[in-house]
């Protein structure tokens, strides 16, 4: 009877105990915040998880199987947060003052709070006083530094935690390393500045097929791409091979399937209007990937530029406001070639570009070519883009898009990014779907070549 009974009360415990969480409980409070949600990436920059922030500030939410780093991010600003099934921490923070008020409380505090200190001992020193410095004072901060964040740890940090941040605070050091040959070139404004001989070289013995690492640390990454792109440079010098060639004789010989597919992501930008042969980098590229989404976002760029190559009818657009007055349509400009701008006047890059597309409209200002901006910014914005056009007096004709950046013609040609230029020819015809710039001198080379 005692044995049945001892039997019993065994088995009740057992079924009592706490079943393993596979979540993370996320609360907190934000001052001030930059928006009305929240979002957790993770290291591929990818969201796993928007939270609604209510209008005192306050959220809280569930997610499931999040285990190692991510960020969050509330509007343009954003954090490292380290994550465990069965935290249940909370924030508090007030965004005018971002990194310098992180808090967090609760289980899993230990670590977040560790990493936001982390960050602020990293800022004391600064990026120019850090990289103008020489080799040996260079060398010597940066030892200081790693050795106060390797002293940092507190004992009820958890062990797994405090071996990543090892590692982590490692990988950082390396890369910073490998950043001070440019860095010192441009803060000390010495272009042709090289590192000694003696300088030394912390990734010698790095390997660069690391796979777990490369998923968890956003410093190893980014040593796995500058040593990818340092040796395909080095092949493409020394056996004057094409670069899309090289890069992808290298990533056949990668062995981690994820790094192979980031390095892969990595040489996508070569499937552009701006390559006159991408066929082979994509179909390389569709050959060597196993990321199925990214496949197919490829493919559809593909589809785009084949679409939109030179000599193809260009897509059109039809009664754009016309700043002079009245509507316009890109039919009205045929006979001419058209060289289109689209901007905003939120756009920095565009804004950089209109003293060069001013001295280009007026070198050609007789000449068989239309020069046509077109505006995409949003319409509670129209007042701004007409001050804009009278304060900086822009030429050419100036049109302001029917749905910014869903209007049909931005659409059509693909644009998620601007400034972008378009060049048409008198017939309607495409001649560069991503023409350059006006401050580049290769403008003025494909208008000799078209005798405009």
């Amino acid at each position: 009877m005692r044995r049945l009974l001892l039997l019993v009360i065994v088995l009740t415990i057992i079924s009592c105990k706490q079943e393993k969480k596979n979540y993370v409980l996320f609360s907190g409070k934000i001052e001030n915040p930059n928006s009305g949600l929240l979002a957790i990436l993770n290291s591929e920059n990818k969201k796993v998880k928007e939270i609604d922030v209510s209008e005192t500030g306050t959220f809280s939410d569930t997610i499931f199987d999040a285990n190692g780093y991510f960020r969050f991010s509330d509007g343009k600003e954003s954090s490292t947060i380290y994550l465990q099934d069965g935290y249940d921490i909370t924030l508090n923070m007030n965004a005018k003052e971002f990194d310098e008020t992180i808090t967090y409380k609760g289980e899993g505090s230990n670590e977040n709070n560790f990493i936001a200190q982390k960050f602020l001992t990293k800022e004391k020193l600064s990026s120019k006083d850090l990289f103008s410095s020489e080799e040996a004072e260079f060398l010597k901060k940066l030892d200081n530094q790693k050795t106060e964040l390797l002293n940092s740890f507190s004992k009820d940090l958890d062990k797994k935690f405090v071996e990543l941040e090892k590692t982590s605070i490692n990988y950082d050091h390396i890369m910073t390393a490998k950043q001070y040959e440019r860095a010192h070139a441009y803060f000390t404004k010495n272009r042709d500045f090289k590192v000694s001989k003696d300088f030394p070289d912390l990734a010698k013995d790095l390997n660069y097929d690391n796979e777990e690492d490369y998923k968890t640390f956003s410093a190893y990454k980014n040593l796995v791409g500058r040593n990818f792109y340092a040796k395909v440079d080095e092949v493409v010098k020394k056996d004057s091979v094409a670069f899309d060639k090289a890069a992808v004789d290298f990533i056949k010989n990668v062995k981690s399937k994820v790094i192979k597919n980031g390095l892969l992501k990595s040489v996508a930008y070569e499937v552009s209007f701006e390559n006159p042969n991408p066929e082979g980098i994509y179909n390389a590229i569709m050959e060597l990937s196993t990321d199925e989404d990214f496949k197919k976002g490829l493919t559809q760029k593909y589809e785009l530029i084949k679409k939109l190559g030179r000599g193809s009818d260009s897509p059109a657009f039809e009664n754009f406001e016309n700043y002079a007055g009245g509507t316009s349509s890109l039919k009205d400009f045929r006979g001419k070639y058209v060289y289109i701008d689209v901007w905003a006047t939120w756009c920095g890059p565009c804004k950089a570009e209109i003293p060069s597309l001013k001295k280009v409209e007026k070198q050609y200002h007789d000449k068989n070519i239309e020069f046509v901006s077109i505006s995409i910014d949003p319409k509670k914005d129209h007042g701004l883009w007409e001050q804009m056009i009278k304060d900086k007096e822009l030429g050419g004709v100036q049109l302001f898009a029917d749905n910014d950046w869903n209007s049909k013609f931005i659409k059509d040609y693909g644009i998620n990014g601007i400034p972008r230029f378009i060049l048409i020819n008198p017939e309607g015809k495409i001649v560069s779907a991503s023409a350059p710039r006006p401050s580049n001198k290769a403008l003025i080379d494909l208008f000799d070549e078209l005798k405009i």
